[in-house]
């Protein structure tokens, strides 16, 4: 078979398993059977199955139970692990969309539909990747492994965060995870994750008291006593982040007060904010830092305040290794590009992995579309995504 034919026949697996999966509309964080499609493949080619099941069966929205799938082939090190979601996004109006969300359709060279870039493509390349590994080496040193979650677009509480729990208290590790997240920019491979910022969020409450606005010596106005201290907060430096990270960066993306009536003093004032961090700071200095400033303007207020904070995860970082260095030829041997290592972007699952001690890398098609209305990706990348992922096992698991 020639190189053209036998890229033609991944591109054409990848396509079919992709357009499969896709037709059920896995909106978070119902799996609509995705995994059990995943699981019966994998079987075939030598992989145990375990379905584990977090949160509760009767509940809905955020403690909804989810279903995980943990597929393993092999019991040896290293693992190498790939990690995908199945659910998707809300389509929002459907009647917005060219072509319907759940009806994928090839069309200009693109793959359209709901999680055609986030991340079902992703997914049906893994399990291709795996599948023409696994025939050329069956007696393949190690371990491959799948994680694959349907609760990553929604509270993330019920999925990759308990899996791996799981696996950490019978110690079970991943030596090397690949995340499928659509990390490419302008082309596929130019761009890999290779860490993540942290991410901390935070919901001030300043109380005062009501009172009428004709007589302010009666109330105690929460807004007049928080802007001083929103001031400094806003202008404060946290770091100067480092050659992989931007500087911490914090964010206020809600100011709520008032009871609608423009003659009342309200009682509370709310902001709620977030920080980016970088590995220069941690989750704690930043509470540290927070308070210090809240803590100096209200000392004499009459006023007070309080803070709910919610870390959503650390920072993690692999800057160098063993899996950088074979997603790294993977891409330049497929693509023939250099391919950038970034942090950008917000939080993935991986933050979840990278504190057990696994080298974690996001590596998937292009984000140019993920969450929009007409998502879509190049069918070609499907292809060759797929190609990369079977490079890079051969390089973790075949070379010494």
């Amino acid at each position: 078979m020639s190189n053209f034919e036998q890229f033609s026949a991944i591109q054409s697996a990848t396509l079919a398993l992709s357009k499969e999966l896709m037709q059920r509309p896995s909106v978070t964080p119902d799996d609509k059977g995705c995994q059990d499609i995943l699981a019966e493949r994998l079987a075939e080619v030598g992989f145990d199955n375990e379905f584990m099941y977090f949160g509760d069966e009767q509940a809905v929205g955020r403690n909804a139970q989810v279903k995980n799938l943990w597929a393993r082939r092999g019991n040896t090190e290293p693992v190498i692990c790939f990690a995908g979601h199945t659910d998707v996004v809300p389509t929002g109006d459907k009647n917005s969309w060219s072509i319907p969300p759940f009806e994928p359709t090839v069309k200009d060279g693109y793959l359209w539909g709901r999680g055609s870039a986030d991340m079902k493509t992703g997914i049906a390349c893994f399990v291709v990747a795996v599948e023409n590994f696994v025939k050329k080496h069956p007696e393949h040193n190690g371990s491959i492994a799948l994680l694959i979650t349907s609760d990553e677009e929604g509270p993330s509480i019920n999925g990759t965060v308990k899996v791996v729990e799981t696996l950490e208290a019978r110690q079970e590790k991943i030596t090397y995870c690949l995340v499928g997240e659509p990390s490419s920019s302008d082309t596929l491979g130019d761009v890999i994750k290779n860490g993540r910022r942290g991410s901390l969020g935070g919901i001030l409450t300043v109380t005062g008291k009501q009172g009428h606005v004709a007589y302010p010596q009666l109330a105690i106005n929460p807004i007049h006593e928080l802007m001083p201290a929103l001031a400094e907060f806003t202008g404060a430096s946290w770091d100067n982040g480092n050659e992989f990270f931007p500087a911490t960066s914090m964010q206020i993306s809600n100011i709520n007060s008032g009871t609608g009536a423009n003659n009342v003093i309200p009682d509370t004032a709310t902001v709620v904010f977030n920080f980016r961090f970088s590995t220069e700071t941690t989750a704690d200095e930043l509470k540290t830092k927070t308070h210090a400033i809240f803590d100096k303007h209200f000392a004499k207020s009459d006023a007070k305040y309080e803070i709910d904070w919610k870390l959503s995860g650390e920072p993690f970082l692999t800057a160098e290794g063993k899996l950088v260095s074979a997603c790294q030829h993977a891409i330049k041997e497929v693509t023939g590009i250099d391919t950038q290592l970034s942090t950008s972007g917000g939080t993935s699952d991986g933050r979840f992995i990278a504190p057990t001690g696994s080298q974690v890398v996001e590596l998937g098609v292009r984000n140019a579309t993920i969450h929009q209305i007409d998502e879509k990706v190049e069918v070609e990348d499907l292809g060759k995504l797929a190609q990369i992922y079977e490079k890079i096992l051969e390089r973790v698991l075949l070379e010494k």
